[in-house]
């Protein structure tokens, strides 16, 4: 006789029924928060409306509103419905029994203007059978609905619109910690993770004095605490965002009225106007004196983090994912016009000869990839590992450099290549189009996972079928080489590491 576990759980809010989908227990579109339409629109959010009776959850909310992205083609996926009421959760747990498992909350990436929690590349169920942990993955607001610093031009109704994708992780993680032991997880094991905005996400939140204590341990993959704009450059780009969605700077209430598709439109827009002068992320996080006071890394060299153990790393090749979606970084002119743009000129002027002189086997373009994948991603990684290890919070460092075979070897160690093995979902749709389809990646897979699931359990990554890893520390600087055959090295590439003393 089969016995059918139960998948009705009681939140603080009202009841929910899940599925059982093989052998996991699953709750899809859960509110973490009301819907931030109307008059909530450019507000913090509120929490959710309690209901009577029981709620089914089944089903993936909608996505935040987003423009079409060429890595959905590139990894196979479907463009997914979307809505400005997108508030949503999702919960993965091996029962909803009583138990207190570790937590893993998950914060997607996407440049923060694309991306979303129901992504099948983001499936918990591995993560639970295998390492007996509750997972969460999340939506927040994106683009000019979520990161548009309005605070010097619309006054204290829209303080921290800055922040609010932010805000809403944050108030997701409170939610987590007021109702995830309904589905047998531990609110005071909560580890955070995500991956290039979504680890810049948890970077910020290391500083963010509201998600404090709302989570014990953090994973930060391609992703660090540099991604912050101040709010004199942040409030620039809200005059040349209302410009062109034709609001008068004096009338700022007027985007309440303005459908989502007109700022998508105006998305759009700056979106390529900022790529064209290469001006990196047009949307991300702000100093913005409340919701973040201050700049993440120097908040966590003043003890804002402090306790938190990180595990922290970055892709061999980041780079070569941009690279492969921009056929004017095939050349030196091109990408020497991009990386100037993208690391500074003077900064790029600088380093370009010094790259392409410590690889004499490279060419100047292959070097120059690395010069900006140190840029964009390894030295802000390491920038905030020291600062921590400082606190003397531990700190594990890790490097990927599994090259996929895909489009014939072009994509390398790319950026978000470890998304699949991290979470052991190689055969999602997309997967193998992106990571290849050799017999050595599964093997990887299961140690990344074993690896994550060790550090969320008790804050120390080491796990079977890895070399004994030592914590990072600015000495030996012990670095896991993820690979078909893992290994430690200590400071790898550290001339190149060095070079950006002072500049970075």
């Amino acid at each position: 006789m089969t016995t059918t576990r139960s998948t009705l759980v009681e939140t603080k809010y009202g009841r929910l029924q899940g599925n059982e989908e093989n052998g996991v227990q699953v709750w899809k579109g859960v509110p973490f928060a009301a819907a931030p339409v109307g008059a909530l629109r450019y507000r913090p959010p509120q929490p959710p409306a309690a209901w009577s009776g029981v709620r089914q959850a089944t089903a993936f909310s909608p996505t935040a509103p987003q423009l079409p992205s060429p890595l959905n083609n590139l990894f196979g996926r479907e463009q997914q419905p979307s809505s400005e009421d997108c508030l949503y959760l999702n919960v993965w747990s091996p029962a909803a029994d009583g138990a207190t498992r570790p937590v893993l909350v998950w914060i997607h990436g996407g440049a923060f203007t694309g991306g979303s929690g129901s992504t099948p590349w983001y499936d918990g169920a591995a993560f639970a059978r295998n390492g007996d942990v509750v997972v969460v993955t999340i939506n927040y607001r994106l683009g000019l609905l979520g990161f548009l610093h309005l605070a010097e031009l619309g006054g204290e109704s829209f303080a921290s619109t800055g922040n609010l994708g932010i805000l809403d992780q944050v108030a997701a993680l409170r939610w987590v910690h007021e109702n995830i032991a309904a589905f047998g997880g531990d609110p005071d094991n909560v580890t955070v993770f995500g991956e290039s905005a979504g680890g810049m996400s948890v970077g910020t939140l290391l500083g963010t004095p509201s998600a404090k204590g709302l989570f014990h341990k953090a994973i930060l993959q391609s992703g660090a605490a540099h991604n912050v704009r101040g709010a004199e450059a942040a409030t620039q780009i809200a005059r040349e965002a209302l410009k062109t969605l034709e609001v008068e700077a004096r009338n700022v209430a007027a985007l309440r009225e303005l459908s989502v598709e007109q700022i998508l439109a105006g998305q759009a827009k700056l979106a390529i106007s900022s790529a064209a002068s290469g001006g990196g992320l047009f949307a991300q996080p702000v100093v913005d004196g409340t919701a973040l006071p201050r700049q993440p890394l120097a908040a966590v060299a003043s003890g804002s983090a402090a306790g938190v153990p990180l595990l922290i790393g970055t892709n061999l090749d980041e780079m070569k994912l941009f690279s492969a979606l921009d056929p004017g970084m095939g050349t030196e002119d091109g990408f020497r016009k991009r990386g100037a743009a993208q690391a500074g000129e003077a900064t790029f002027v600088k380093l370009a000869d010094a790259y392409a002189a410590g690889r004499p086997n490279e060419s100047k373009v292959e070097a120059w990839t690395h010069l900006l994948s140190d840029r964009v991603f390894r030295i802000p990684a390491v920038r905030l590992a020291e600062t921590q290890e400082k606190q003397g919070a531990p700190v594990w460092m890790y490097r990927f450099d599994y090259q996929s075979p895909a489009l014939d070897g072009k994509l390398g160690a790319c950026h978000a290549l470890e998304i699949p093995f991290v979470w052991n979902n190689l055969n999602a749709p997309g997967s193998t189009t992106f990571t290849g389809e050799r017999p050595d990646r599964q093997p990887l897979a299961d140690r990344m996972q074993a690896a994550w699931i060790a550090f969320a359990r008790g804050g120390n990554p080491n796990a079977a079928g890895l070399p004994s890893w030592p914590a990072y520390e600015s000495g030996s600087r012990a670095t896991l080489i993820f690979d078909v055959d893992c290994r430690v090295e200590n400071d790898p590439d550290g001339a190149e590491r060095r070079l950006w003393d002072g500049l970075l």
